[in-house]
């Protein structure tokens, strides 16, 4: 990819996405003011994220006490204590999700999941695959809802799917890809108690908001709750803020927008590029 690193997204690493910790600490709302509070939302209104007591990080965490590793399995115990977003990016979601949603319907809480299956996924990049074909993508958008019930669940659709076609994804199909992702959008929000943000970017990919105007409606922004920034992003959620605003007032003004705050702590990274795991990065506090 020929972007700069502020404008890219992230390119993401060669081993399985399912050994990706990704932290879910969303600041919620258009006009949201910190923590997780959501703009208008009254005090502790917000939902309650759950966190998986089997998350690859407590599994790290657990690995390394057994090994005397006291202190490394402290500093990751910061992670896994964290909710952490359910990335779902192989076939045959709708058990995983449904294991899923079962588990934090348990603990009374709200889980969150990724969907990251998209044809054509990260233009062929580092997080090539996704689904073969539209047909394929649609039969896993269809599993995918099966198995998010009736239970209270919060669903960001697509990683960079509409950015990359805005900042050029060549060899696919625009017209397509929004239809695909409009179709998510429909099925995941036909369940009635799951929230659904498609993701747009980040605030340093598509500076000219007005650019995705467009591309969001063809995708469904306005069936969805909102839309997603800064998903496995640093930028910091000041940034993230003004650009949501921005963005949100350019939609009409009615969308609230989720940031995904689970590392950027330290803001941007401006050494040479490394997309994974930059040093000294931290998750938001």
């Amino acid at each position: 990819m020929s972007q700069s690193p502020s404008r890219r997204a992230r390119p993401r690493p060669r081993f399985p996405l399912s050994r990706v910790v990704l932290t879910a600490v969303l600041l919620l709302g258009a006009a949201a003011t910190g923590g997780t509070a959501a703009a208008g939302a009254a005090p502790g209104s917000a939902p309650l994220f759950w966190v998986d007591p089997d998350s690859a990080a407590a599994r790290q965490a657990a690995e390394w006490r057994a090994e005397g590793r006291l202190g490394d399995a402290r500093i990751i115990d910061r992670i896994a204590q964290r909710p952490q977003a359910v990335w779902l990016n192989e076939d045959g979601p709708g058990a995983v999700v449904r294991a899923h949603v079962g588990a934090a319907a348990m603990a009374e809480r709200t889980p969150v999941f990724v969907a990251y299956f998209i044809p054509y996924r990260d233009c062929g990049a580092y997080s090539s695959g996704g689904a073969l074909d539209a047909a394929h993508y649609r039969q896993w958008i269809d599993d995918f809802a099966s198995g998010l019930g009736a239970t209270d669940a919060y669903v960001i659709v697509e990683p960079d799917a509409v950015a990359h076609m805005v900042a050029g994804c060549e060899g696919a199909d625009a017209a397509e890809r929004y239809e695909l992702l409009a179709h998510a959008v429909e099925r995941l929000k036909s369940r009635p108690n799951t929230k659904v943000y498609l993701d747009a970017g980040n605030a340093g990919w598509i500076p000219e908001e007005q650019r995705l105007v467009a591309p969001l409606r063809s995708a469904g922004i306005d069936t969805a709750d909102g839309f997603a920034l800064n998903v496995s992003n640093f930028h910091t959620n000041e940034d993230s803020l003004e650009y949501g605003h921005r963005l949100a007032d350019a939609l009409g003004g009615g969308k609230h927008f989720v940031i995904d705050s689970s590392r950027n702590g330290n803001g941007p990274y401006d050494g040479d590029e490394s997309w994974c795991n930059p040093p000294g990065r931290l998750i938001h506090r």
